[in-house]
């Protein structure tokens, strides 16, 4: 089985080839790549295994999984596609690596957020949790996508408070849409743009090692 998608993986240092371990998949944001969200996560790198997933589609030097109509208008036909081949890869990566499905996150920024929170209402509870940074739910996926319950996977959505791109109001419209469908929601603002603050970063760790009982190393 070949995977959907290139990707960039790192495996714990001092791995335990009898035991599985977290995974954090990362999506990364439009023009960009595989690496770009590793730094956010690096402290992170001896408890969990890391992969950053290419998206498919070019977009200047860097690239992106779906392409656009118009800003926050996904054309429907390749977000559909980009949907179902990330649940193929995360099957993939499942499969070939030693990770524990029970402890699978999806950590996105932007278009990666907006897929991270996506793949929550598809794949439900074959998720243990998700980080959404600065994205929003398109409408079509709320009123036609088959959508499953997510009151057994762990939400952490932030937003800038100041995003020149998606304002604060999508922020709190994510908020309100996950508040009745998720126990286990946390929402932040930060007083930043359309990017990750260090205090984003802090909380985003702390709230993944917590979620996945791990000690908090700090």
């Amino acid at each position: 089985m070949n995977p959907a998608y290139l990707y960039d993986i790192h495996l714990p240092a001092r791995m335990d080839s009898a035991k599985k371990y977290p995974v954090i998949f990362t999506l990364h944001g439009k023009g960009s790549n595989e690496h770009n969200m590793f730094g956010l996560v690096a402290p992170l790198a001896d408890d969990f295994i890391i992969i950053g997933i290419r998206g498919d589609l070019p977009l200047g030097s860097g690239y992106q999984y779906y392409d656009l109509k118009s800003l926050g208008n996904p054309i429907r036909e390749l977000f559909d596609e980009a949907v179902k081949k990330l649940q193929a890869f995360i099957a993939y990566a499942t499969e070939k690596y030693p990770i524990d499905a029970s402890k699978r996150y999806l950590l996105g920024f932007s278009q990666g957020a907006i897929l991270a929170m996506t793949l929550a209402l598809t794949m439900g509870d074959q998720l243990k949790g998700i980080v959404a940074l600065n994205g929003y739910v398109p409408e079509f996926v709320k009123t036609e996508y088959p959508l499953r319950s997510v009151k057994d996977v762990s939400i952490f959505i932030s937003h800038g408070e100041y995003d020149s791109i998606f304002p604060i109001r999508i922020g709190h419209e994510n908020a309100s849409y996950f508040q009745d469908l998720a126990p286990s929601l946390t929402f932040k603002l930060y007083p930043t743009d359309h990017g990750v603050s260090e205090d984003n970063q802090h909380d985003v760790l702390n709230w993944l090692q917590q979620d996945a009982g791990l000690m908090n190393k700090e």
